[in-house]
């Protein structure tokens, strides 16, 4: 068969749209197309009791696509909160928390751990997990009690990929998909 000029001009469009959904489908087999998660410091306040004080977090918080596979096949997801009362170079008081998102195939139970500690909190759903993240309360180390009402609070969340097993720690550092962070947030001390 002989293809003529005008007939192969017709085919171009065709061919460069089937090799397009062919990389559009081999990308999204590899992840590269997953939609990106999302993390924001919604509201951040310093509660104060006696000798000692705790923040009241709220965290938006959506996971990327890889991030969700690696949570249901029982990896932990594990956020770092950095939190800084006072302007540079009078930084007052300084503290990091940490948040461990983990799933239980066995039990089929959504696990929120805040800093290592006992303060464990059991979920049915990825859901309700993701969704707790907006009302946490973070134990602070004493010298934050002791702040002036209106001294800035300086808030970031991130993803820890040093917390990650092994052969995720190399994507954690070049994939989009694991790339989440919060922008820096900065909140009023105040009297509560």
């Amino acid at each position: 068969m002989h293809w003529s000029k005008k007939s192969r001009e017709r085919l171009r469009p065709a061919v460069r749209a089937a090799l397009a959904g062919v990389l559009a489908a081999a990308l999204g087999a590899c992840g590269m197309l997953a939609p990106p998660g999302s993390l924001g410091v919604r509201a951040a306040q310093l509660a104060r009791y006696d000798g000692g004080a705790t923040l009241e977090l709220g965290l938006d918080c959506r996971l990327s696509g890889p991030m969700q596979d690696a949570l249901d096949h029982g990896i932990p997801i594990t956020f770092v909160v950095d939190l800084r009362a006072g302007d540079w170079p009078r930084v007052k008081a300084r503290a990091t928390r940490t948040i461990e998102l983990r799933y239980f195939p066995l039990s089929r139970r959504y696990q929120l751990r805040l800093d290592d500690a006992d303060d464990v909190r059991s979920f049915a759903t990825q859901a309700y997990l993701v969704s707790a993240l907006g009302s946490l309360r973070l134990r602070l180390p004493a010298e934050f009690a002791a702040l002036a009402n209106g001294t800035p609070l300086h808030v970031r969340a991130a993803i820890d990929p040093t917390a990650l097993p092994g052969a995720l720690r190399l994507p954690a550092l070049f994939e989009p998909a694991w790339r989440l962070a919060s922008a820096d947030s900065t909140w009023p001390v105040a009297t509560h």
